[in-house]
């Protein structure tokens, strides 16, 4: 058996990164990362949370949920109660966010669904290049009653197909008789 002839997932030292590139690069994945993480936060815990930070460029981000005013006066007087506007505000915003998760959790069932037909057609598509006679022995029983449907309907198909090829041939065969 060969041995991995990569180093594998390393442990980066934490100093600071001179490469400009490099630093844009890391800053972008690890502020992605902040999200994701106050995200799970948000939703496992419904807590109040709010990150700001300054880019390497100089450009301002920031994650805040519900909204600014509750976290900061959270984060000001972690005792005091907010305003019923503010309130308000905070409810509002909690549920655009639950619905656009449950928007999202629909989009995920539906791209699911998508990548499985996908995925079935390309299955379907490959067994018709192989030819029935070469894999039917891999086929389930559902399948097997499935495909032997089709047969029996395309075998029903092609009968009837004939037999009005039939009725064609013989009724120009008696105007040709006639002379017409």
């Amino acid at each position: 058996m060969e041995r991995k002839k990569t180093k594998g997932r390393q442990k980066i030292p934490m100093k600071k990164i001179e490469n400009k590139d490099a630093m844009f690069a890391t800053f972008t994945k690890r502020r992605e990362g902040l999200y994701k993480k106050a995200s799970e936060l948000v939703t496992e815990c419904d807590v109040d949370i709010g990150i700001m930070m300054i880019s390497p460029a100089g450009k301002p981000h920031s994650f805040i949920h519900p909204i600014v005013d509750a976290v900061i006066s959270r984060f000001q007087n972690p005792n005091m109660q907010l305003s019923e506007s503010t309130n308000l505000e905070a409810n509002v915003a909690r549920d655009e966010v639950n619905q656009l998760k449950n928007k999202l959790k629909e989009l995920d069932v539906a791209e699911d669904i998508a990548i499985a037909k996908s995925s079935s057609y390309d299955q379907m598509k490959e067994t018709r290049q192989k030819g029935w006679w070469e894999s039917i022995e891999q086929l389930s029983a559902n399948e097997v009653f499935i495909f032997g449907t089709w047969l029996n309907e395309t075998s029903s198909n092609m009968h009837h197909r004939l037999n009005q090829l039939e009725i064609e041939v013989s009724s120009s065969t008696r105007y040709e008789s006639f002379g017409v």
